[in-house]
């Protein structure tokens, strides 16, 4: 393992939260909220991106593309009217059905595969160009789990993932709430030097994202904060009030966003 692959898993093990807050909460801060992934892939294929543009430049017509960590198809859909097969891993049932219906519809063959990555990869078939969006910062081993996907890609492979660690608009909740400082890495420069140490010769392209069109509505939003901050539904005027203050204003995490993509060729 690469020293820049362990401070990776290191930095990620400090957003761990403490035991007493989350065995204090009432739900799961984990969940994402039911109709978000399905609703950034309906849009994404009006929303031509910067890494949608990377991807379909390696893939030829009627080529093969692999979505890892595809929830409902975001990172793929739009390269569908060039690719002739669209291979979905995830390893959430409820978001793989939601890629197969929606990847079904665009006429390529399809696959879905459940399960988390890299361990079912005996099971993926190869594809010319492999995509992985916002999946980094939940990987630990970032070095294999790249590496994986290029042994699964004939072309490219395109990781997209935000600049900054995708929790860190809320530190300033945190410590108002909590009074926990929260860390501020790893950020997408050392997910790229990761990838660089594993041998790959990354590119990468920096961008900033308008997920406007799937923003949650207000009681939505302050709903979806407060459970990641372990908090009981009683906080939510205190939320919604703490969310005003934030320099990243109202809605963290779904608006305008600084985003990388990060992409190599396969040699």
């Amino acid at each position: 393992m690469s020293d820049a692959n362990e401070r990776w898993g290191r930095a990620l093990a400090d957003w761990r939260i403490p035991d007493a807050i989350l065995d204090a909460a009432p739900e799961s801060p984990f969940e994402f909220p039911v109709g978000l992934f399905e609703k950034r892939a309906d849009s994404s294929q009006d929303q031509w991106t910067a890494s949608n543009q990377v991807a379909d430049a390696a893939l030829p017509e009627g080529g093969s593309v692999l979505d890892v960590g595809c929830g409902a198809g975001a990172a793929s859909l739009p390269l569908a009217p060039r690719a002739g097969r669209l291979v979905g891993v995830d390893s959430s049932p409820r978001l793989l059905a939601e890629f197969r219906r929606r990847a079904e519809r665009t006429g390529a063959e399809v696959i879905a595969i459940e399960g988390a990555w890299p361990e079912v990869e005996s099971g993926v078939p190869q594809a010319d160009v492999a995509v992985c969006n916002h999946v980094a910062y939940n990987v630990t081993d970032l070095a294999s789990f790249v590496l994986a996907l290029t042994r699964h890609a004939r072309r490219r492979v395109v990781l997209e993932l935000t600049a900054r660690h995708p929790m860190s608009e809320l530190n300033p909740l945190w410590l108002r709430f909590h009074g926990l400082n929260r860390p501020e890495h790893p950020l997408a420069d050392q997910a790229e030097l990761v990838i660089r140490e594993a041998g790959l010769k990354v590119s990468r392209v920096d961008w900033v994202s308008d997920d406007a069109r799937v923003a949650l509505d207000r009681p939505q939003t302050v709903a979806w904060t407060r459970r990641r901050l372990c908090l009981t539904p009683d906080r939510d005027a205190e939320v919604e009030e703490a969310l005003e203050s934030l320099p990243t204003g109202p809605d963290p995490g779904l608006g305008r966003r600084r985003l990388v993509t990060l992409h190599w060729e396969i040699s």
